[in-house]
């Protein structure tokens, strides 16, 4: 029989794991099992939730809490992620404290998520970058500033030798810097700094407005040259992201920025875990990137959980892997951090950390790519300072971590 096995941290105030496991595998399929008459337990039999496994973690006075496994047969809905999660997490989100840990797809479910367009493989063929981790900056200070504001910060930024600059998550549709000419202006620049430079800076969108517009904004923005899609996919919902995955008229890369998800993973009792939302889900949906809070920054997510992420995206599976992005509060010196624990399959991405830098933002692109040469040779970043004038000043603003990548 063909299942999804749904994996929950739970609580029980009555110490009975087991049958509150029970419970709900029945509640969220068939309703009742033991009250039936034999002839409509046969007939249900197949659409009935199986309990796999149930593991006390810690008992007390009020509570025992575990862990329990349920099989849900593929049967009982359409080939869907919304009918997946409604069926596994629907109203049980609502029973106190309990928290969805992972979900497993049948291997006859392949065909359902198409996973990443492009995925790690494509999107370096895309950049023409192999060996080493990409670097992406951010606009910054981009509400109320008009087109050619724009302009230089998108200039400045690619001089720094970044492989990707996108649009920050909060701007929108608006009349200073509209969509489609972010895209056409920000093209004529870099294509520019690309005749001067020899190196390709690629520009990420970001995708907003009503639901029903995205598809034909996201067309028109391909056919305006637009390199990539930022997305902010939890304001919208993972089904839409895969709807503009699977649409071979947009085929952008799509870079899945973490926005609201902390409403849905932050508590340790209730909602998502962070590796299930931010790394598998968000990766089965078709993003190519999945931007989340790194463990080191300023919005830092704990560090177990933000690994978690990144193996997410990356482990092997019948799907592309995708880009993890740790992000928020990165500046040059975190480098080697990053690349001992993500290797060179992760994306650095940084604000302040390239706007920041006291030769503004072309000073910051050069310093993190010094930085990511420094780390790739094995040597330290207060080495590679010593004739890397950009990296020196940003470790003078910031400090450095010296890691090893082993």
């Amino acid at each position: 029989m063909s299942e999804v096995i749904a994996t929950y941290l739970i609580q029980d105030t009555k110490h009975n794991l087991e049958k509150k496991a029970e419970s709900i595998s029945i509640g969220l399929t068939v309703g009742s099992w033991t009250d039936l008459p034999s002839i409509e337990q046969q007939q249900l039999s197949k659409h009935k939730g199986r309990v796999l496994s149930v593991e006390v973690l810690e008992q007390t006075n009020s509570a025992t809490h575990g862990v329990i496994k349920i099989a849900y047969p593929t049967l009982n809905f359409s080939e869907d992620l919304p009918a997946v999660l409604t069926t596994v997490f629907g109203k049980l989100s609502l029973d106190g404290e309990v928290k969805l840990i992972d979900l497993e797809f049948p291997s006859s479910w392949s065909h359902v998520f198409t996973g990443p367009r492009y995925g790690i493989e494509g999107i370096r063929e895309f950049v023409d970058v192999y060996d080493r981790p990409l670097i992406m900056s951010i606009f910054k200070a981009a509400i109320g500033r008009d087109l050619e504001n724009l302009g230089v910060q998108l200039r400045n930024q690619a001089l720094g030798g970044v492989d990707f600059i996108k649009d920050d998550e909060i701007l929108f549709e608006n009349p200073l810097t509209p969509f489609e000419k972010r895209i056409t202006a920000g093209k004529e620049i870099l294509d520019q700094v690309f005749s001067e430079t020899g190196k390709r800076t690629r520009y990420a969108v970001n995708l907003t407005g009503r639901t029903s517009s995205l598809k034909d904004k996201a067309r028109k923005a391909r056919e305006l040259g637009a390199d990539a899609l930022l997305f902010n996919v939890f304001a919208y919902g993972l089904d839409v992201l895969a709807e503009l995955r699977e649409d071979d008229e947009i085929g952008l890369p799509i870079m899945a920025h973490p926005a609201v998800s902390g409403a849905l993973t932050s508590s340790k009792d209730y909602g998502f875990s962070h590796e299930l939302l931010l790394g598998k889900l968000v990766r089965l949906s078709g993003a190519d990137f999945s931007l989340f809070p790194s463990p080191y920054g300023s919005v830092a997510l704990e560090k177990s959980a933000a690994l978690g992420i990144g193996q997410a995206l990356t482990e092997e599976s019948a799907w592309k892997q995708a880009f993890p992005v740790p992000s928020a509060g990165i500046h040059p010196g975190l480098v080697p951090l990053i690349l001992r624990d993500y290797g060179v399959n992760c994306v650095i991405n940084a604000g302040g950390g390239v706007h920041g830098h006291p030769d503004g933002a072309a000073g910051g692109g050069k310093a993190f790519t010094q930085a990511v040469d420094a780390v790739l040779a094995g040597i330290t970043l207060q080495e590679k300072a010593e004739t890397s004038a950009e990296l020196k000043k940003a470790i003078e603003l910031w400090g450095a971590a010296e890691v090893t990548t082993s």
